[in-house]
């Protein structure tokens, strides 16, 4: 692959990781034990009591568990694209992991973190 291809790719996977971090900072923070691992800030409840504090909680409950989904997804994304970061180091980056043939450089501008080939997919 050429180079100066491989590097636009890499800075545009970079791109996206850090786009993807700065969205999961907005509610969740990294596990310190479990590398790629992000945990969903479940609400904290100040002990107060009555009705519209119930349902405060309530919403904040719901919330949470929206937030869930979404949080497996972008970390999902973001394993993606570190593994396509780290092969990109080893000089395996484009080549697909079921076939082993080269993944279409019209599918990796598209989806610089595809790990298979169009047919593999």
């Amino acid at each position: 692959m050429n180079k100066k291809i491989l590097k636009q790719l890499e800075k545009q996977l970079k791109e996206e990781k850090e786009a993807i971090e700065a969205e999961l900072k907005k509610f969740a923070k990294k596990d310190k034990k479990l590398e790629g691992d992000w945990d969903t800030r479940f609400p904290h409840f100040d002990g107060e009591t009555g009705g519209a504090i119930l349902e405060k909680a309530a919403d904040e409950v719901e919330e949470y568990e929206a937030l869930l989904p979404v949080e497996f997804s972008l970390e999902k994304k973001l394993q993606d694209i570190n593994l396509a970061l780290e092969k990109i180091k080893k000089g395996k980056y484009g080549i697909c992991e079921k076939c082993k043939k080269p993944i279409s450089l019209e599918r990796l501008k598209a989806f610089p973190a595809a790990r298979t080939c169009k047919k593999c997919k």
